[in-house]
């Protein structure tokens, strides 16, 4: 009868290097943990950031607002960088406020007291005592609501114009309206008179994920725009300038008056 033959055994392994293994993994786990308890932190705190921003901008809005009181504001505190006359500086990529929607206003100044929205010049003068107060928001929106809109706003060079307009007619004026007027009840704002720059560089910025108090479908719309959609787009926008005219209202007798 043949011999069993028993395997032989292999190396002994080295206890340190299964150390070292088991270590590297620990520290793989503990790194991913790490990273999703720091990603549900931070979408808390932005959580608690868009709640207190949106109880500031409905606190604001139910005040009384006295635009004397926003004009003295406006000049103390905002046209060093706006102009005296509020109408923005397009080399610098300053926006038009003028004849801005006022629930609009509002709720950016409430954005970035709260950091909702990232501006380091724009922390800066809300966290002054003078702005951050709702009464504050109230004053300031109203006055620059209340002005007349800037003229000859900076526009774009009309290479991609056409291609602008479609995209605005398809996608953007469901919300913006078809003359850029915005709407004050979703806090859309107008984008009539303003300057191309600017709003280029803010659909750029909305497109990278730089903003955080907008919407997560309009994040993804400018993100898929190719670069001369979107400066064509900004070039429309630029286009649409001057007051606009009051639609028809409904009286209570039921007819229809300007």
């Amino acid at each position: 009868m043949p011999a069993t033959r028993i395997p032989r055994a292999g190396p002994a392994p080295n206890l340190n290097i299964v150390a070292a293994m088991i270590i590297t993994i620990k520290m793989k786990h503990a790194s991913i943990l790490a990273l999703a308890l720091a990603s549900a932190l931070n979408a808390t705190v932005s959580m608690a950031a868009s709640d207190r921003a949106e109880e500031l901008t409905f606190t604001a809005l139910e005040l009384d607002a006295n635009t004397q009181r926003g004009e003295k504001l406006y000049r103390e505190q905002c046209a060093s960088c706006h102009g005296p006359n509020a109408y923005g500086a397009a080399q610098h990529d300053i926006p038009a406020l003028a004849a801005q929607r006022r629930a609009y206003i509002v709720k950016q100044l409430a954005d970035f007291i709260e950091r909702d929205r990232i501006a380091t010049q724009m922390h800066k003068v809300v966290s002054r005592e003078a702005v951050r107060d709702p009464q504050a928001l109230a004053d300031l929106s109203l006055y620059l609501n209340n002005l007349p809109p800037p003229k000859n706003v900076q526009i774009g060079d009309g290479k991609y114009l056409s291609l602008g307009e479609a995209s605005y007619v398809q996608f953007c004026g469901s919300c913006h309206e078809d003359d850029g007027r915005g709407d004050d009840d979703g806090y859309v704002p107008s984008v009539r008179n303003q300057h191309y720059r600017y709003l280029l560089k803010e659909m750029r910025a909305l497109a990278a994920g730089h903003r955080f108090n907008v919407e997560t479908d309009l994040t993804r719309f400018l993100n898929s725009l190719e670069q001369d959609e979107m400066q064509g787009l900004a070039d429309y926008m630029s286009r649409m300038q001057g007051p606009v005219r009051d639609r028809a209202r409904m009286n209570d007798d039921g007819t229809v008056s300007d």
